[in-house]
């Protein structure tokens, strides 16, 4: 599948359509029900809306880019922002504490590590979230 991508501004208006168009790829590819309809939707959804709210502060002069493509039966997307990223180790560790359930942050990447094979992090002229998720 070619790589499918988007260039768009930090406006949480803008997430619905690529995550429709992203689960319709998995889909026609032959990922199962329950990835199609729960893990690519809901992580793609947080990873998208973290890069808005919290890498770009909500400002809708600010970009976002993401691009997802489906190659060897695994499905790859890249959400990047322009903020100075987040330490995944850190925010992972975050699911320890006593007041987690309560706090504003971390519960996204929570839920994106819980649903994807993979999340990676890095920065290089913004920061990007990877996430994978292999066709079983």
């Amino acid at each position: 599948m070619l790589p499918l991508q988007w260039s768009i501004a930090s406006d949480v208006r803008e997430i619905e359509p690529i995550v429709h168009a992203v689960s319709h790829a998995c889909a026609a590819a032959g990922f199962a029900e329950k990835a199609c309809r729960l893990n690519v939707p809901v992580a793609l959804t947080e990873a998208i809306a973290n890069a808005i709210m919290r890498g770009n502060n909500g400002d809708v002069s600010r970009r976002v880019l993401v691009c997802a493509g489906i190659a060897n039966d695994t499905l790859c997307v890249e959400v990047t922002d322009e903020g100075t990223g987040f330490d995944l180790i850190a925010v992972r560790a975050m699911s320890q504490d006593a007041d987690w359930a309560t706090r504003e942050d971390g519960r996204g990447v929570f839920l994106m590590l819980a649903l994807m094979d993979t999340v990676e992090t890095w920065c290089d002229r913004g920061h990007t979230v990877r996430l994978v998720l292999r066709r079983i």
